[in-house]
């Protein structure tokens, strides 16, 4: 789902013409999503998601233009406060999901840097459609990958204990139902 800011009305005075200026409340409307960091990707060529790279503020300036779905000049951007960079940087980190995984839930590999490309991949392996899921939220689509990732991982061994144990039970509960000893 796409996120509204509104950048606010501001006044400076400009040095060259010697008048102030105001400008006008904007609102731009954003969208976190595989089709944001492609761009992003494709103008910075590294990844957007490696988390050991801080990315420095013209490169965050640039991602919030990436994601956003109105046609502004490059100056509108630079009137983003503190409140709206913030309120952005809430909206990327915002799990936009009621799923929830186990900490040692390592399904998707995590040594691997990640890219646009990747997760175009990791779709096509899933049969997850590019349309309309390339314009979720981010963090929706990274959701739906793991799922069916957990969801198509071979199923876990039990060990002789775990199969002893289990026998037994279906053996308790059976006899129960039966009302014998056996």
């Amino acid at each position: 789902m796409p996120k509204r800011i509104i950048i606010p009305a501001r006044e400076f005075f400009n040095e060259r013409t010697e008048e102030f200026v105001y400008t006008q409340p904007q609102e731009i409307v954003l969208e976190h999503s595989l089709i944001s960091i492609m761009r992003w990707e494709s103008k910075w060529h590294k990844p957007f998601l490696d988390e050991k790279h801080k990315k420095t503020n013209e490169e965050f300036i640039d991602y919030v233009k990436c994601m956003s779905l109105n046609n502004y000049p490059d100056h509108v951007y630079e009137d983003l406060t503190y409140g709206n960079i913030k309120e952005i940087k809430d909206y990327i980190e915002d799990l936009h999901t009621a799923t929830w995984f186990a900490q040692d839930d390592k399904v998707l590999p995590s040594h691997k840097i990640i890219t646009a490309e990747v997760l175009y991949s990791w779709m096509v392996l899933n049969d997850i459609p590019f349309n309309p899921c390339e314009k979720w939220h981010l963090n929706n689509l990274m959701t739906l990958i793991r799922v069916c990732a957990q969801q198509n991982m071979p199923a876990k061994k039990m060990s002789e204990k775990e199969i002893l144990s289990q026998n037994a039970n279906l053996n308790a509960a059976r006899l129960k139902q039966m009302k014998t000893r056996g």
